[in-house]
């Protein structure tokens, strides 16, 4: 978006009698709530944010204590091209310094402290694997290069192992790409085309994850509780242990109205009636929604449960009501393709295990990024996230997390089902593949760890089709818009922080007719210098003649000689 179009918007005619209700407490609903003070200029005291949980903030957490251990089900993957994202911490406070913005404070941090991985991958107990290149074959770019150009339509129900021979799957690009966005092999091809587009312009740094932003503290303490902050500064109205169970929509052959929202609070089941003047925002869907969690000596259970699911259970709901909102049965109708497990360790008066990494590694906590073990059958992946990593962790403790791509797999050391495994065990698992098997004793009595399945964390990626998510404003809709992982946005990739917030923004300045635009999504596809890299990273670093390349493109066209 030029300059020319970055307006200060004019408050639209009766927006102070406007009320706006958002069913959900993520990024996608919070974001949504501060455009709609920003640019739509919406009273604060108008804004109701309705989340069932007793915490804010979705998918992007953080909780936990130096005693019990601390908890981070994941953190989503940051660069520099999230124009949304950042167009809306560029107005929220720090926390420390009410002067000063949290993009302000995010950007000094990855100056002073960039991500630069020199251990991508390792193999045979903590001995390093090459990591220099992606280790494609001229046949396996051949097929990335077709996905790419390839028309969406040809990809409906496409899966990754449809697409690509079985010798891809060994690639270090799939290694890199799998462990850095969590695909698996059966997930839906059209979302790696659209993180290939996305994304091209960090396919050169992929290897050593060149390009990777990260936060002082987890995304919760980082991002979360700064805009919560804000919020409640000015007034919105922010509910917990408030669920939406369903809307009341007036469908006609030109428009969709909501004219009530069911909810249940408290445990009492209540009607918010809606005039033709309110807004209603739904997060439908979730991908940390049914999450469990174990301990030390407890395995995280797996929630099969298809009636009680949170948002999931309010899109089936709305969506019986009409097909152009969305098939959510496509995303959650099976569990076992759409979880995975992550651990979070808490270590305290021990520094073994982060002197090891340090000299394994190379790398100072929160500079290295995502580690992976190439040879574990649960494809085990770790990160030493910049200490502390919560605001409240004491100086002698220390935070790591891992994740497991496939939690039905027997481990190599622990003989079980990671699924099955308690925290000391999926602990114990880790520290074998990094080669600290004979300190596993030491370690793990210094140390509690917090298993997490979900359910639903991949959910996003399941193979689809057009018409499968709501548009972000659907056809017809007078009052209603849809937010986050699970609505349709042109263009951008799933399973990132962005794509909420675009989601949101998109959602007020449409349902408010604002005359502003959303930031486009960056397209690094179309710039000569992002493809030139990306082909020379593809092609093993090997050097490409910019002027034989040109003459090539050229030939026969009479412009070569010119």
């Amino acid at each position: 978006m030029k300059n020319y179009e970055k307006v200060n918007t004019i408050a639209s005619k009766g927006i102070e009698n406007k009320k706006a209700y958002l069913a959900g407490g993520g990024i996608a609903s919070l974001a949504a709530a501060a455009f709609l003070i920003r640019d739509g200029h919406m009273p604060a005291k108008n804004i109701h944010v309705l989340e069932e949980k007793q915490v804010f903030g979705g998918s992007m957490d953080g909780a936990g204590n130096a005693k019990d251990g601390y908890l981070a089900r994941g953190g989503r993957e940051l660069e520099s091209r999230m124009e949304c994202m950042y167009d809306l911490y560029s107005f929220i406070p720090s926390l420390k310094n009410p002067n000063r913005t949290v993009l302000d404070e995010f950007r000094e941090l990855n100056i002073a402290e960039p991500i630069k991985s020199h251990c991508r991958l390792v193999e045979n107990q903590g001995q390093k694997a090459d990591f220099s290149t992606l280790g494609l074959s001229f046949e396996d770019m051949m097929s990335l290069n077709k996905l790419v150009l390839v028309n969406n339509d040809k990809l409906n129900g496409v899966t990754c192992e449809q697409w690509f021979k079985p010798e891809f799957f060994k690639t270090n690009f799939w290694y890199f790409w799998c462990t850095m966005f969590a695909f698996e092999n059966w997930h839906g091809v059209l979302e790696v085309k659209h993180y290939m587009i996305r994304f091209m312009h960090l396919i050169g740094g992929m290897n050593q994850l060149v390009g990777i932003l990260h936060t002082e503290y987890n995304q919760y303490d980082s991002l979360i509780l700064p805009l919560i902050t804000w919020l409640k500064d000015q007034g919105v109205s922010l509910e917990l242990g408030v669920q939406v169970t369903n809307l009341d929509i007036k469908i006609t052959d030109t428009e969709k109205t909501v004219k009530k929202i069911y909810i249940t609070r408290n445990g009492k089941e209540e009607i918010i009636e809606i005039t033709g003047n309110d807004l209603v925002f739904v997060t439908n869907g979730s991908m940390t929604e049914n999450s469990t969690v174990g301990s030390n000596n407890k395995p995280a259970i797996l929630d099969r449960n298809q009636k009680e699911r949170g948002c999931w259970s309010l899109w089936e709901n709305i969506a019986k009501q009409s097909s152009e909102f969305g098939h959510p049965e496509i995303f959650a109708g099976d569990i076992d393709k759409s979880k995975w497990m992550s651990f979070t360790m808490t270590i305290t008066d021990n520094t073994t295990l982060f002197d090891h990494l340090l000299k394994l590694t190379g790398d100072e906590p929160g500079m290295g990024g995502v580690v992976t073990v190439k040879d574990s059958s649960w494809l085990l992946s770790w990160t030493a996230p910049k200490q502390p990593h919560f605001i409240n962790q004491p100086e002698n403790v220390q935070v790591l997390w891992a994740y497991g791509l496939f939690p039905d797999n027997v481990g190599d050391f622990i003989k079980k089902k990671m699924s099955d495994c308690t925290g000391e065990e999926l602990f114990s698992e880790l520290l074998y593949h990094i080669g600290m098997q004979s300190k596993i004793p030491e370690i793990l009595a210094s140390s509690k760890v917090i298993p997490c399945m979900m359910p639903y964390i991949t959910s996003q990626f399941m193979p689809r089709s057009q018409g499968d998510r709501p548009a972000v404003i659907p056809r017809g809709s007078t009052n209603l818009a849809f937010l986050g992982q699970f609505s349709e946005i042109e263009n951008d990739c799933v399973f990132t922080v962005e794509y909420s917030v675009r989601s949101a923004m998109m959602a007020v300045y449409g349902l408010l007719k604002l005359d502003k635009k959303v930031n486009p999504v960056y397209e690094g596809q179309y710039d000569v210098r992002v493809l030139l890299k990306a082909a020379k990273t593809m092609m093993g670093n090997k050097e490409i003649s910019i002027d034989k390349l040109i003459g090539k493109i050229l030939i026969n066209t009479g412009l070569k000689d010119l």
